[in-house]
């Protein structure tokens, strides 16, 4: 596997335990329920896949930040068109 590597340009350092675990982060970070990751990666157990392969990475902790800001957003602009529906436009946001 370093041979081809090597021919191809990427570093000798990578194996296949590595592209392992990376497939399932991609996995994860794209959403993919964890029954899946799990039958993909063989195991049987919940618990061994989150442990050994499902850490947090730095993509999914803006992705879950910015699915939140844009949840309180949405739900905020609601309440605004809803109270300007009513009349009620000086009513202040809580």
């Amino acid at each position: 596997m370093k041979r081809l590597l090597k021919i191809i340009g990427l570093k000798t350092t990578l194996n296949p335990h590595r592209l392992r675990h990376t497939h399932t982060s991609l996995l994860a970070q794209a959403g993919v329920n964890l029954e899946i990751i799990m039958h993909r990666l063989g195991h049987q157990d919940e618990q061994t896949t989150r442990q050994i392969y499902l850490h947090v990475t730095d993509e999914m902790q803006k992705d879950a930040s910015i699915n939140k800001l844009n949840r309180d957003t949405n739900k905020n602009l609601k309440r605004l068109f809803e109270w300007h529906q009513h009349g009620n436009i000086n009513v202040m946001l809580t």
